[in-house]
């Protein structure tokens, strides 16, 4: 496939009612070019009070905002670190993960140690910590490998930034707790 990750569509869920989270640069681009119209907006009147004018019309500052953030918002939406695919599935069938173009991978339930959702600054971040490597399984062949991987208290994890997957991280943790024995619920709530 030439380094690109294997699209969640070439791929049979392992089991029914799956539900995808998946990376959108569609979605990326709405909420940045909205941050930076309110910023904006909130910024062109003080501006305008420091350099003492009147400002431009309000039309005017309205289509500077929309080229501006247009732009910006469209640059980082498709730059090379936004546009690298991450999505995760969720089954009665296990846990599926491929993060930022890596080959997908499949954790069953049994398999998986610890699963944690926590901030990092402004980043939510899935940490999936496996019982043992040996248990975790390639979706299809070979190809990119295996996501990016992070060390814990419990070992070696497989994490995944979160910040453009949609549906969003409070969505993944409801589907992740349904699937979890109870006693590891409580992981999937974000680290204080």
């Amino acid at each position: 496939m030439g380094g690109m990750s294997i699209a969640p569509e070439q791929v049979e869920a392992p089991a029914a009612g799956a539900v995808l989270f998946r990376s959108s640069p569609w979605r990326t681009f709405v909420a940045i070019f909205v941050l930076l119209m309110v910023s904006f907006a909130a910024v062109s009147p003080i501006v305008a009070l420091v350099l003492g004018g009147a400002g431009n019309p309000w039309w005017q500052t309205a289509l500077q905002a929309g080229v501006i953030s247009a732009l910006a918002a469209a640059a980082y939406a498709y730059s090379t670190r936004a546009s690298l695919t991450t999505w995760i599935r969720v089954s009665a069938g296990g846990l599926e993960l491929a993060a930022q173009d890596s080959d997908p991978i499949l954790l069953a339930w049994p398999d998986i140690a610890t699963v944690v959702v926590r901030r990092v600054g402004l980043r939510n971040v899935l940490d999936v910590t496996p019982v043992d490597m040996d248990r975790v399984h390639p979706v299809q062949g070979e190809g990119a490998g295996w996501p990016a991987m992070t060390e814990t208290g419990r070992g070696p994890a497989f994490t995944a930034d979160l910040s453009e997957v949609w549906p969003g991280p409070r969505r993944l943790r409801r589907e992740l707790a349904r699937h979890l024995p109870r006693q590891d619920a409580r992981d999937i709530e974000p680290a204080g």
